[in-house]
């Protein structure tokens, strides 16, 4: 079940002076510090209860994972972001370059400053951007989300050791294979969800007692851009029953993300945060509209296990979104107005 009724997704607009840091690298540890400090305040300012550092210790979602797992490199994607205007951006993804292993902990330096969740890539993520040559380290993929597998299950022992008791894990191939022209891309698309499903499983399975999972499942984030449109009509069934996580993070901010009707196949035991605010333009929305909306989904499954957030973070990259800081501030705390709205 969801652990807020007003979550967010991890990811905050960098300040100017985190983005400085970042290009210079002078003091870049001190200003993140400063910087994860106040971002922190500016949470518990809008009645938020999840609490992140922004992910200001990363210049993208993923980049850090990459960064600090043996076996792992950068290079250019198979696909490309797009908007309704038909703009295209290209953008790097990882590369498996040998044989996966965890070099250190990955995300435990975020924890410390009153954090209440910790995100991560999805395992897919290392995968699915370069399917077409993901590397040849392995004989298989399973072989792969194998070694991968446990260099999650490690830096999920050691967050929890430390405190986390809330993991979010950014699942964007999922939502790429509900889009039909994206399937027409790739080569058996339903066995690429069944690998990835599996991934998640084989990544979370030893998770410890009173540790919550969730899954974030995005169509691409990027400066205002979309990677896939499409409903979950096409993965639903398969990816919210199998899925071993305990709710989901899931997109519905406009026509592209389809119908609430996939929302059925959602276990009992299972949640759904309702990402209905959102992160990629500034037009803030109405309680009235979000509370009918909410209303619409609980005719698929109960309200009880619903929750409200952004359709996504505010910035999934140093770029972030053509947001400014303050429509971030209002977005944030009118995902906890319409919560107590909503719920009470």
């Amino acid at each position: 079940m969801p652990v807020f009724r007003a979550d967010h997704i991890g990811s905050l607009l960098r300040p100017k002076k985190l983005r400085e840091a970042f290009r210079s690298g002078n003091e870049l540890k001190n200003v993140q510090d400063e910087a994860i400090r106040e971002v922190v305040r500016l949470q518990r300012d809008c009645g938020l209860e999840v609490i992140t550092d922004g992910e200001f210790r990363r210049i993208s979602y993923w980049e850090k994972f990459v960064r600090l797992t043996r076996g792992l490199e950068v290079r250019d994607a198979v696909f490309t972001f797009h908007d309704a205007d038909g703009h295209e951006s290209k953008f790097t993804a990882p590369y498996v370059s040998g044989k996966v292993s965890r070099a250190e902990p990955i995300t435990l330096d975020e924890l410390g400053f009153g954090n209440t969740k910790i995100t991560m890539p999805a395992p897919s993520t290392m995968h699915f951007y370069r399917h077409t040559d993901w590397g040849s380290a392995y004989d298989s993929a399973d072989a792969f989300f194998k070694d991968l597998g446990k260099v999650y299950r490690a830096e999920i022992a050691d967050l929890a050791k430390a405190g986390c008791r809330y993991v979010q894990l950014d699942e964007v191939a999922v939502a790429i294979l509900c889009d039909p022209a994206a399937r027409q891309k790739v080569k058996d698309p339903e066995r690429l969800v069944d690998l990835y499903i599996d991934a998640i499983n084989e990544a979370v399975k030893d998770r410890p007692a009173g540790m919550t999972i969730g899954v974030h499942v995005c169509r691409g984030n990027y400066k205002g851009m979309y990677l896939s449109e499409g409903g979950y009509d096409s993965v639903a069934e398969k990816f919210f029953s199998r899925t071993h996580v305990d709710h989901f993070l899931l997109e519905f901010d406009s026509p592209r993300a389809g119908g609430f009707e996939p929302l059925r196949f959602v276990p009992r035991e299972k949640g759904v945060v309702l990402g209905l605010v959102s992160s990629k333009t500034p037009a803030l929305e109405k309680i009235d509209l979000l509370k009918r909306r909410t209303e619409e989904a609980a005719r698929y499954i109960d309200m009880a296990r619903l929750a409200i957030s952004p359709q996504c973070g505010f910035a999934s990259t140093m770029g972030g979104n053509p947001v400014t800081e303050a429509d971030q501030r209002a977005k944030l705390g009118l995902c906890v107005d319409a919560a107590r709205a909503i719920w009470g």
